[in-house]
């Protein structure tokens, strides 16, 4: 069961008329919450959307979607993606590496 509190949410999946957020509480604690997609905002109903969430009394109070926090988490993985595919410099190989 989900604590009443406010998240900060990302979808994490759409599938046909349902959504499936992880929710972060300010302790750090994870949940996940499906509801129905109409619930959402239309400019944030994408994968990797970022809401802020009212859960009180097992309901999603209100939901508001994020879009600056959305830009700054798909940059974020953009950059890490980035940093990942890079071949290491051959420096980091090193005579002990080979």
């Amino acid at each position: 069961m989900i604590p009443d509190g406010t998240y900060t949410a990302v979808l994490d999946e759409i599938e046909e008329s349902l959504a499936r957020l992880e929710l972060e509480g300010a302790d750090g604690e994870l949940h996940e919450l499906v509801l129905d997609l109409a619930a959402l905002s239309a400019a944030g109903r994408e994968r990797g959307a970022v809401f802020t969430i009212e859960y009180v009394d097992g309901e999603v109070i209100d939901a508001e979607y994020d879009p600056d926090a959305t830009e700054r988490r798909s940059e974020a993985a953009q950059d890490r993606f980035d940093r990942l595919s890079r071949r290491p410099d051959r420096e980091w190989w090193g005579s002990s590496n080979r």
